[in-house]
């Protein structure tokens, strides 16, 4: 049974909307963190918002590209919410029931099924009792506007943390939590 990993970048105040502030704090240790896990992943699962603006990053970068780009542009991508668009980049829209069309990805053989970004998608996974952990990467930086991964609206769960890893001497953080059981 395949996993769903979330991994967010978040400001400390809470922002993960349009990361291009995280680049400061990418380094080396990042870089390998973040090589294992898209290892450890066989397909993306993506906000139709993240997806839209991911493809067009990434697909450019294809010409001489390094392992992880080329490993991120052909691994298969399960974009949730409907798009004008045709699906491109290796791309298959979920229109349907969020919580049925996850839960059969789930149960399909392979590695990690992993989310960027995608704050509504992940706030739906975590209240459909669907996300397997949660890796929010905090950076030390206040961003003061912009969108917040959690807000009023978001479901109430308790996470139970797992560890946490230190990117080098930038700050930043990766702090890992999983759905604390019921009962």
């Amino acid at each position: 049974m395949r996993k769903v990993i979330a991994s967010v970048f978040i400001s400390v105040d809470g922002v993960f909307e349009d990361p291009s502030w995280s680049m400061p704090f990418w380094n080396a240790e990042a870089e390998e963190f973040a090589g294992a896990q898209l290892a450890a992943a066989d397909a993306l699962l993506l906000g139709r918002v993240t997806y839209e603006g991911m493809a067009p990053a990434w697909t450019a970068r294809a010409e001489g590209a390094d392992a992880g780009t080329e490993r991120m542009n052909a691994l298969p991508k399960y974009v949730v919410g409907s798009s004008t668009a045709a699906p491109e980049w290796n791309a298959t829209f979920l229109t349907g029931d969020l919580a049925a069309e996850v839960t059969a990805l789930k149960r399909q053989d392979g590695g990690d099924l992993l989310v960027y970004g995608s704050g509504r998608l992940v706030n739906a996974l975590i209240e459909h009792d669907l996300l397997d952990e949660l890796r929010l990467w905090t950076l030390p930086v206040v961003q003061g506007k912009g969108r917040r991964l959690f807000g009023e609206d978001s479901p109430v769960k308790t996470l139970r943390p797992v560890g946490t890893t230190v990117l080098g001497d930038s700050g930043a953080q990766v702090h890992a939590y999983v759905p604390l059981a019921a009962g």
